[in-house]
């Protein structure tokens, strides 16, 4: 976080419009934004998906395609060197002085790099094209900036890298190249819109830091778009938190988290899963879902949703923006009125969620045995030969894995992009057959199978048994079918049910999984993401299967819906008696939900142990290092002490010989490049923890440590509403 001593505000915005006409009316996706932006300072725009903070963003910038259209409101442009504000909504879209503002006074980064940058076009050229259309220089002098542009984000080899294309680096990569093409010409205002959302934590740690750096080098102000709060505490001096086209709170950071004055920021702050926070208990989920932008509720958009509403005012009138402080405003009424907290009745077209949390029940203990067992298992895959090339090593996915998942456990996989997570979960799940090694699966009559040796016909049956609910809610769910067919048509592979049986048991599971049985004859484009992945969870259970397999099931949702779907997986778990391998690089929503942790680096486990064991005292350094770079959701910790590794993951077809982690270990050794360690227990251990580090009985690593201000909600100060 940074200060200026300049109040004076870069960017005004003042009653912004943004709408979509569409066949089902006019989606009123910014409706009325007033915003201010310092000099110099990150304000954090926060909400839920479908709160207008990406259109606020682009609208900005003019970039809003057809059917969209900006239909009122101001953006005054203060930065450029000029006397006076230009007003950017007054500027002809395709005109000079607009494109002399994008990329050269305000530049911004998309979520996904790898689809904002041609896959037809280098890296250098990019670089080239963007500084040449807004400076003087020569495209030989343009290529040497490119290339200290890289150089100054951290890509390794930059002159090389000009010569690269996106699909040739990693995320990590990508994501810096985007960055350097967009402060290439030295921007006055960074706009990132989701730019570590699709990262792993230790890449999200290294891109936050690379901001911040070049926050202080160059005084550039950012706007910065997230839904991640433990991003906006770390690096945000301001947070703005939208909700269905408009701002509701607006003030610092430090008072957003501890002294938040809206019902809707209170509810986002008590959804986050912290880390050190007391397990097993339920998170607090925000009831409903956010309206469809073309059913707006009248009065209050949140008054739906709201346990504090009040009947005859919220659900009338628009409320007033009310200013707690000079620099902290909120549009509430509550502040001043007092107000009785309420049922949430569920709308019409929302889940049916439960909005009183369950107390929580006495911790599950897991059954005697091992359901899965994964011996000596490797998946390498060959490289392609072409006309130009030779084939070169093989890639090493999976590369000697051994593990064990024990029935009625939730078993977490953790690693960063690459290290091999999701390939484990496709062979465990018959998907893929490994290269050498077994998984030994008890069925419930006690006999075992390999897996790893059963040909498809064979492997049918087990399929009931195994099933797997995916990452993405939106491609994984074929959108010609209806409810019905996508949830029933395993029932009818497996000959389990058909007609009116088959829809009677589609309807108990929808019932479940929260969402209505008379849903059931709806397609997937009529359903939100948390519910789609409601219909992807009743998919993987309705064979009542004893493993299920989920592979990063939450990262694509936002941070209330993810609650509500952890406090389901685990009410399945208990109503069923589920296994979960759970494959997560978020490691707070880990912690909160496993019972063990297995940690994956470059095709092999590294550290296995209780959730306990790993969080409070981790033996690998990769382990440190994970836990270190989790986000904090609180502004006032400091991040000075975090465990920085580079983040540039060895070439899995030729890994380090030794240790696969000394390139990158702050402690490593000589010896740690020569020797091999493989998965031990720790001295005078019963085998509960194991580690693979050569120096892990003389180091002491740093963990979790239980902190009381995370056992419970945020705090309040007087001025602050209080929720039961």
């Amino acid at each position: 976080m940074h200060q200026t001593e300049d109040p004076s505000p870069l960017l005004r915005l003042r009653n912004l419009k943004t709408h979509f006409t569409t066949h089902e009316g006019t989606v009123r996706a910014v409706d009325g934004v007033d915003l201010d932006l310092p000099r110099g300072r990150t304000v954090a725009v926060v909400g839920e998906s479908g709160c207008g903070k990406s259109i606020t963003a682009r609208s900005v910038l003019r970039l809003i395609d057809p059917p969209g259209e900006i239909v009122d409101g101001q953006a005054l442009w203060h930065g450029g060197g000029r006397q006076a504000p230009v007003d950017l909504m007054s500027l002809d879209p395709a005109g000079k002085e607009l494109r002399a503002v994008r990329g050269g006074e305000i530049s911004m980064v998309f979520q996904e790099p790898m689809a904002s940058l041609s896959p037809m076009h280098t890296i250098g050229a990019h670089l080239v094209e963007s500084i040449t259309l807004h400076t003087d220089m020569s495209r030989n002098e343009a290529w040497e900036a490119g290339i200290d542009a890289l150089r100054r984000v951290g890509v390794p080899q930059p002159e090389s890298r000009m010569n690269a294309y996106s699909f040739q680096l990693s995320g990590g990569l990508c994501q810096r190249a985007m960055i350097a093409i967009a402060l290439a010409c030295r921007p006055e205002l960074l706009i990132a819109d989701e730019p570590t959302t699709a990262l792993d934590v230790t890449t999200q740690a290294h891109i936050l830091d690379l901001l911040g750096d070049l926050q202080e080098q160059t005084g550039m102000s950012m706007l910065f778009i997230t839904h991640d709060l433990g991003v906006v505490a770390e690096i945000a001096d301001e947070v703005a938190v939208m909700y269905l086209g408009t701002v509701v709170e607006h003030g610092p950071v430090d008072r957003i988290f501890h002294h938040p004055q809206h019902p809707y920021t209170q509810a986002l702050l008590r959804s986050v899963p912290r880390l050190g926070q007391q397990r097993r208990l339920r998170l607090d989920a925000i009831s409903g879902a956010v309206p469809a932008p073309t059913n707006r509720p009248a009065g209050c958009p949140f008054h739906t949703r709201c346990e504090l509403a009040v009947p005859g005012v919220c659900d009338q009138d628009a409320p007033p923006v009310v200013a707690i402080r000079d620099d902290h405003h909120v549009r509430c009424v509550l502040p001043d009125r007092p107000a009785t907290p309420r049922p949430v009745p569920d709308p019409p077209a929302a889940p049916l969620i439960p909005s009183a949390p369950r107390a929580p029940g006495p911790p599950r203990a897991p059954g005697e045995g091992t359901l899965v067992r994964v011996s000596g298992v490797t998946m390498h895959y060959a490289a392609r030969r072409t006309l130009l090339t030779r084939a070169g090593r093989p890639v090493r996915a999976v590369d000697g894995v051994d593990l064990a998942i024990r029935p009625g456990e939730t078993l977490g996989l953790v690693g960063e992009s690459g290290c091999g997570k999701s390939t484990l979960g496709r062979i465990i799940a018959g998907a893929q057959r490994p290269t050498t090694g077994s998984v030994t699966y008890t069925r419930a009559d006690g006999t075992d199978v390999d897996v790893a040796a059963l040909g498809n016909r064979a492997l049918r049956p087990l399929r009931r048994d195994i099933r797997v609910v995916f990452q993405d809610p939106y491609s994984s769910l074929n959108p010609r079918m209806t409810l019905l067919q996508l949830v029933g048509e395993p029932l009818l592979v497996n000959k389990l049910a058909k007609g009116s049986e088959l829809e009677d048991r589609v309807a108990d599971m929808l019932r479940r999984v929260g969402l209505r049985p008379e849903y059931m004859h709806r397609y997937p484009h009529a359903f939100s993401g948390g519910q789609r992945q409601r219909v992807n969870i009743a998919r993987a259970l309705i064979t009542r299967p004893r493993l299920v397999i989920a592979d990063e099931a939450v990262s694509a949702l936002d941070l209330s819906v993810r609650s509500q779907i952890l406090n389901l997986l685990r009410d399945l778990q208990d109503e069923f008696g589920l296994t979960y391998l759970f494959i997560s690089h978020d490691l707070s929503v880990v912690e909160h939900l496993c019972d063990r942790v297995a940690v994956m680096y470059l095709g092999r486990i590294i550290e296995q142990a209780t959730v306990d064991e790993i969080y409070r005292n981790p033996r690998h350094p990769y382990t440190e290092a994970l836990l270190s770079a989790v986000p904090d959701p609180d502004p006032r910790h400091s991040h000075a002490d975090r465990v920085r590794v580079p983040d540039h993951l060895p070439d899995p077809a030729s890994p380090p010989p030794g240790c696969r982690f000394h390139t990158r270990c702050p402690y490593a050794q000589p010896r740690c490049s020569q020797d091999d360690p493989r998965l031990t227990p720790a001295d005078g251990d019963s085998g509960t923890h194991r580690d693979a580090c050569l120096l892990s009985d003389t180091l002491t690593l740093t963990g979790v440590t239980p902190d009381p201000a995370h056992l419970g909600p945020p705090p309040h100060d007087d001025h602050s509403l209080e929720l039961p």
